[in-house]
């Protein structure tokens, strides 16, 4: 009682201690947890704790291969109440994918009933499943009887639990691993396990062999959906060198020839951990976007095997361009990232490369052994001693059945009168009558001069290191030829090979060429409509906006966007919304500001030069190409102090430069004086004392100079020798009938 007030008194005081301290120490002590219990697996048995204690328990249950399967909500509440006090659901997910033959490329369970499928469908309820072990998992636990490892007290202390499993199947890299902890991760790929111990062979044969040596022997992964690795051999050496990395991995296909010249592909594999229905979905919405327009139609034909069957838009359709295609566009080629983040001896995250791993797996098989042998002396040496407790009693029958028959503590005078241990006489005693043969004393010679064989054997083989390995050598070689090629599904899936030497097609070289009308409201409202309208058509616009541009281009081609701010954006015409409404928003399109305002929308002509200017009356020529951008954010072309604006950005159609101050002077000089820059402020092009720039335009000297007067006719002026100067001179007031707001247009 007093020990229960004082945990009392301890319970309710105060401590006192900085948040950082107290914040750190706990969040350490988190992070440790969950790297160590539930997302890094061990470099040993390539396991992580749920996935252990769902094959331990299992074993406890008697459900061996060719035993009865048992109902998954039994395994999964034995698991849950013994060793592993989490969700059941979380369990139950675990011991699914285990299960699944498209998530391990050697599953460690065998289930009965839906255990969901790669199309992404979840498995059923647990009270509809069954499951028991498969070979695999049974070859991972023997030993577990023998002392081979160590066990530990599970959450409550009511059970016993092991640390780690023997694991004579090398688990780790047969069947990867995948997991998030705090600040780190690891992500393994499943590897074919008769390459797997040609190599750990190899390793026993020579420990200072070079990663190049290994990967000749373990090409690369092999997944359990097949699929083909694409990666160089040097790129390959280079990951498991490090243990970081990524695998290109494609799915595999075959042309069917329909005759006629038709055909069609069929995809008879996908990448690793693709769902399958996704994918389709994906592509039929590149077909309906026309973003691949050389592909028709796609149809899943799949049974219990792949079949994704693509239909080529006509039969001159080169099948390899159209794969590579596909290839960029969707999940049929994927990259898996190898980071083989792992926990050494179950306690310490490292990341290994590919020889680290595999001696982590034999140093495990090693110490497996002489904890096996050790344990198997201790028993020789207790049964040598029961049997020569029952060859003295052969030899002294008569005078043992008397002292059984006749003495009240036979145990004590056999143990005096023979010298016999306690375990010896009780032995003695516990012999059934039936044994007392002739034929029995000489099973027993027998039996323990086998022993003694047995005994001499195993103490050799513990002081010996190379009959240690000798014998771990001798179980990777059962384990390949249990597993490996030759096996029922042993052989690689995943080809290795080189990527096909196919030029690319480009996505406009796939897009149909259509002639559209490009649309844009004041509001920034964009639409192409189909076929080339007369520019001065009247089209709807929302209540309150009117239009701004409005120009013929076809889907092939792109636009140039430029806004207040000094960027350019980039647009393509055949991603633009259809003309059936009022179009989408441009700002959804690109990442424009919300206080900028549209300057200009041109028509990506190559090789065009176009004319910037600002509303501080600097400019420079620009080259359109420079000016295309691969990204929503566009490109900076024309650099803004002191609150300055965009006001011009034209395409350059002539000789000279005209430019139009808010002061209605207006100054001509020839383009070259201007630089052309990719970006950047520019030179002054006209001198003001009040005000800025209103407007510039390109024209031909000799056509003379044009613009709109207030009726909307065009009016031109070819005399112009009292406004052509240098550059950056104030120019004179502009001539009679120039509109009154100063612009050309």
């Amino acid at each position: 009682m007093v020990e229960e007030r004082e945990d009392d008194k301890m319970a309710g005081e105060i401590v006192s201690e900085p948040m950082r301290r107290a914040l750190g120490d706990r969040y350490l002590q988190y992070a440790l947890s969950t790297i160590t219990n539930r997302a890094l697996p061990d470099a040993r048995d390539g396991l992580k704790p749920v996935h252990r204690r769902i094959l331990y328990a299992m074993r406890g249950l008697k459900l061996e291969p060719g035993a009865a399967f048992r109902k998954c909500a039994k395994i999964v509440g034995e698991v849950m109440g013994g060793y592993h006090p989490h969700g059941d659901q979380a369990i139950y997910d675990a011991l699914v994918r285990l299960a699944q033959d498209f998530s391990q490329r050697y599953p460690l369970v065998e289930g009965q009933g839906n255990f969901g499928n790669i199309d992404g469908d979840n498995a059923a309820a647990q009270r509809y499943t069954e499951a028991r072990l498969m070979a695999a998992a049974q070859a991972m636990m023997v030993g577990l009887s023998e002392d081979a490892v160590d066990f530990r007290d599970n959450y409550d202390g009511s059970e016993r639990e092991p640390v780690v499993l023997p694991s004579a199947f090398p688990n780790l890299l047969a069947n990867g691993s995948s997991g998030i902890a705090v600040g780190m991760a690891t992500s393994i790929p499943p590897h074919n396990v008769h390459e797997i111990c040609d190599g750990l062979l190899h390793l026993i044969k020579a420990p200072g062999a070079r990663v190049e040596t290994l990967v000749d022997l373990i090409p690369g992964p092999d997944f359990p959906t097949g699929g083909v690795l694409i990666d160089p051999p040097d790129v390959i050496q280079k990951a498991y060198e490090t243990g970081r990395g990524s695998f290109r991995l494609r799915s595999k296909w075959v042309v069917e020839d329909l005759g006629r010249g038709q055909y069609q592909i069929v995809v008879t594999e996908i990448p690793y951990q693709v769902q399958k229905s996704k994918l389709i979905e994906r592509i039929a919405e590149l077909v309906n976007a026309r973003k691949i327009p050389i592909l028709a139609d796609v149809r899943d034909e799949s049974a219990e095997d792949i079949r994704l069957v693509l239909e080529p838009r006509s039969r001159s359709v080169d099948p390899a361009q159209l794969m590579e295609s596909l290839f960029r566009l969707t999940d049929l080629e994927t990259r898996f990232s190898l980071n083989m983040n792992v926990l050494i001896d179950g306690r310490t995250p490292v990341v290994c490369g590919l020889r680290e791993v595999l001696l982590a797996f034999l140093s495990h098989r090693q110490e497996v052994l002489v904890r096996r042998s050790k344990h198997r002396l201790e028993q020789i040496a207790k049964r040598l001693e029961v049997l020569d407790g029952y060859i003295v009693a052969f030899l002294n029958l008569d005078r043992v059945i008397e002292i059984i028959r006749y003495e009240d503590e036979p145990k004590r005078i056999l143990m005096a009168e023979f010298e016999l241990s306690d375990a010896q006489a009780e032995a003695i005693l516990n012999m059934r009558l039936r044994n007392l043969r002739k034929l029995e004393e000489m099973e027993l010679r027998r039996e323990r001069d086998g022993l003694i064989e047995e005994q001499a054997g195993l103490k050799a083989l513990i002081g010996d290191d190379v009959l240690q390995w000798a014998r771990v050598a001798e179980e990777i070689r059962e384990i390949r030829a249990t597993f490996g090629r030759s096996a029922p599904g042993g052989a690689r899936r995943t080809e290795i090979a080189d990527a096909p030497d196919v030029e690319e097609v480009s996505l406009e070289a796939m897009i149909e060429r259509e002639p559209v009308t490009v649309v844009c409201s004041e509001k920034g409202w964009i639409r192409a409509l189909k076929g080339h309208l007369p520019l001065d058509s009247e089209l709807k616009f929302k209540d309150g906006d009117s239009g701004r541009f409005i120009l013929h281009a076809e889907t092939t081609d792109r636009l140039l966007l430029a806004a207040s701010g000094g960027r350019v954006f980039t647009l393509d015409v055949h991603k633009l919304p259809g003309g059936r409404g009022m179009g989408e928003p441009v700002r959804l399109m690109i990442d424009m500001a919300n206080d900028e305002a549209m300057v200009a929308l041109l028509l990506h002509r190559p090789g065009g030069k176009i004319l910037f200017a600002s509303s501080a009356g600097d400019g420079f020529v620009a080259a359109e190409d420079d000016l295309i951008a691969q990204t929503r954010s566009g490109k900076q072309a024309l650099n803004l102090k002191d609150g300055a604006k965009m006001r011009v950005c034209r395409r350059i159609v002539g000789d000279h430069v005209a430019v139009a101050g808010e002061n209605r002077k207006v100054l001509i000089f020839p383009v070259t004086e201007l630089p052309e820059m990719t970006r950047g402020k520019g030179v002054r092009l006209q001198k003001y004392k009040d005000g800025g720039l209103a407007d510039a335009t390109t024209f031909n000297l000799a056509d003379g100079l044009a613009w709109l007067d207030p009726a909307g006719r065009t009016r031109t002026e070819t005399q112009l020798d009292d406004w052509l100067s240098k550059r950056a001179s104030a120019g004179r007031m502009a001539p009679r009938g120039f509109p009154r707001d100063n612009r050309f247009t």
